[in-house]
């Protein structure tokens, strides 16, 4: 609706599920968001499982209007809450909890990673869960 807000290319925005899309509704409509990109930035972040530097592309850019008129620049990552704590231990390993310790070891190293790329370019890193996006589960 509002593609001069878009920082890239409006006719091929990626949005990887529906949360994403109401994020997404959410920054084009409102006044507040004075520009938004989806999965524009590229963070190099070390891997633990593989040792080696791959590339995060965080979901969301956003650059918004506070309410004290200031303008704050913010990188915005869209998950479900049960991926934001570690997994907890059953009693027996099974591949779901291994697949699920690797996942977290992951996400945990590209947020620590963004963290600090935020910080050193002086923008915010912020993960919005289900929470945040008023969605429920009923």
């Amino acid at each position: 609706m509002n593609p001069r807000k878009y920082k890239g290319d409006p006719r091929n925005i990626v949005y990887r599920s529906l949360w994403e899309r109401k994020f997404m509704v959410y920054c084009d409509n409102s006044t507040n968001i004075l520009e938004w990109g989806s999965e524009e930035i590229i963070i190099p972040y070390l891997s633990p499982w593989d040792g080696r530097v791959h590339r995060y592309f965080p979901d969301f850019y956003i650059k918004v209007k506070q309410h004290d008129g200031s303008v704050k620049k913010m990188i915005i990552e869209i998950k479900p809450k049960v991926q934001c704590k570690p997994p907890k231990q059953p009693k027996r390993k099974t591949q779901r909890y291994l697949n699920e310790v690797k996942t977290w070891g992951v996400n945990s190293a590209k947020w620590k990673y963004a963290n600090e790329w935020c910080l050193d370019r002086g923008l915010e890193f912020k993960i919005l869960t289900e929470d945040e996006l008023g969605i429920s589960y009923k």
